[in-house]
């Protein structure tokens, strides 16, 4: 669920002509992610604290619930729904998210204590249930020269399928460090997710005119509300002294497996994909999609799932995030140089999907 989700191509269909966004030829370190950085860090040095720790929990639930307002009522349901036609790759991106990822997370139980802290390892397993990118998996696909109205769909349905999934698998999978299946961590989902969500999904109608006439102001909205979601998480973990667990060892062990789950993920998502029968565009769509976590929809999502504990749930898709965008680069400007291949029979974008695609530049900002 990003905060500019909606960058169709010119080979797509008519709903979905504007243009795709391109990635820079450099590897992303981008302004929002030092912002992100930065907000760590003041954290560190000035949390917030007493009275002032209060009015910062609030100001953060208000945000997550106006960021769930804004994603409902940004995500066509119908540009969506469309796209069922391909309902394999639909089916194939989803059991990526939401069943291989999982799996992967419960495996690094192993990890725990010599790896990882238990507290690390939930923030492990915590990345591994959030719903997949959309911006991103669009501009990687079109860079590579894949299906990109595909990206779109997938995209889009992970993140539908996000807003019920993630809290429920955190709360069977995660146990007594995601809150467990209590009646108020329930209402808290409910109230803050869900009911924001629907609430946007209901009202696109009328304020969609609204939304996409204020797009850059409103992407500052979501990235500010992002960003004090992210401080009153880490001032929270610096007054409880959790911090004192993450040792640079520990740091390093967690990147580590960081990077053995990316390419778990990229290489089943891609000779999985092939070994299904799907055709060169569809895989590129099924490897970027299925194989990214959305740090847009994974923060505020564990603010209201780990409440107090947050800061170090939030630690792993963070860094997460920045690892997927900087491996994915780099493959998809290789993917751009293979020889084209016909489509396969059951792709339903055809042509449309196989050839290079207009492009802009693309900020990774709002790749999240």
């Amino acid at each position: 669920m990003d905060a500019e989700t909606e960058s169709p191509t010119a080979g797509a269909p008519p709903h979905m002509s504007r243009r795709i966004p391109r990635l820079p030829s450099w590897l992303p370190f981008d302004a929002y992610l030092l912002a992100l950085a930065a907000t760590v860090a003041l954290a560190a040095l000035l949390p917030a604290r007493g009275t002032a720790a209060d009015v910062a929990g609030g100001a953060s639930t208000g945000a997550v619930a106006l960021l769930f307002f804004l994603y409902g009522a940004r995500l066509s349901t119908a540009e969506a729904l469309d796209g069922l036609k391909h309902w394999r790759l639909h089916l194939t991106v989803l059991a990526c998210t939401f069943v291989v990822f999982p799996l992967l997370g419960l495996a690094s139980g192993g990890l725990v204590p010599y790896v990882l802290t238990p507290e690390l390892q939930a923030g492990f397993l915590f990345l591994c249930l959030v719903p997949s990118t959309i911006q991103s998996s669009i501009a990687f696909t079109s860079v590579a020269r894949g299906n990109v109205p595909a990206a779109i769909c997938a995209g889009s349905f992970s993140s539908i399928a996000g807003i019920l999934l993630t809290p429920l698998l955190a709360a069977l999978l995660l146990g007594s460090a995601g809150g467990g299946f209590s009646v108020d961590s329930l209402l808290k989902i409910v109230f803050q997710l869900l009911v924001p969500f629907l609430a946007g999904q209901l009202l696109r109608r009328w304020v969609g005119g609204f939304l996409t006439r204020h797009k850059k102001v409103l992407g500052l909205v979501d990235r500010g509300s992002i960003l004090l979601v992210v401080y009153t998480a880490f001032s929270e973990g610096m007054v409880a002294g959790v911090w004192h667990q993450v040792t640079p060892a520990r740091l390093g062990a967690l990147l580590a497996a960081e990077a053995v789950l990316l390419a778990l993920m990229l290489t089943l998502s891609w000779y999985g994909a092939r070994r299904l029968g799907f055709g060169r565009a569809d895989r590129i769509a099924i490897q970027f999609a299925g194989s990214k976590k959305s740090l847009a929809a994974g923060l505020p999502m564990a603010s209201v799932i780990f409440g107090a504990h947050a800061s170090l749930a939030v630690l792993p898709l963070m860094l997460f995030h920045q690892m997927q965008l900087m491996v994915c680069a780099v493959i998809a400007k290789r993917r751009s140089r293979d020889p084209e291949e016909p489509p396969a029979r059951d792709d339903p974008a055809g042509d449309a999907a196989s050839g290079p695609l207009p492009t802009r530049p693309l900020r990774l900002a709002g790749s999240r």
